[in-house]
């Protein structure tokens, strides 16, 4: 289906991990690659050149062995790119340096930043040049109705 997908994976939910990078896994072709992408975006521009290089070395070490650690746990093979920087831009930066044909990424529960500044998935939906997937997280109400089932056929 596709030759290479970008998985944009935040260090949230390990469930919304699990969920996008096994949906990668059944969309990847034969042959075909699997580069999880994290952004650590949560430093203020004008603090970078204040915090001591390996405040930025140990946070982007953590984040690879974290999810190379994932994709190991569910027999994934996949490429693992940590950067410091814009997710949206980093994101798409991404699938362009490594000519990708689909970015997977999660959906999340909106607040009013969003209304404000955007959402990720909507700049990367905006100024990717190829195809986005937004795995939608299944709302509460499918929670529950999902949980009821599991209990019930224990």
């Amino acid at each position: 289906m596709y030759r290479t997908i970008i998985c944009g994976i935040g260090m949230g939910s390990r469930q919304t991990a699990n969920r996008l990078l096994r949906r990668a896994a059944a969309l990847v072709d034969d042959g075909g690659s699997i580069v999880v992408t994290h952004v650590i975006e949560n430093i203020p521009h004008r603090h970078l050149t204040e915090l001591p290089e390996p405040f930025e070395t140990t946070a982007i070490v953590d984040a690879e062995k974290k999810l190379a650690a994932l994709c190991k746990e569910l027999g994934i093979p996949a490429r693992i790119e940590v950067r410091i920087g814009v997710a949206a831009s980093a994101l798409v930066a991404v699938a362009r340096e490594t000519s990708a044909d689909l970015i997977l990424l999660s959906s999340h529960v909106s607040d009013i930043t969003d209304y404000v500044f955007s959402s990720i998935v909507e700049k990367v939906v905006r100024h990717a040049g190829c195809s986005v997937l937004i795995d939608r997280r299944p709302d509460h109400a499918e929670r529950l109705t999902s949980q009821a089932e599991d209990e019930a056929s224990l």
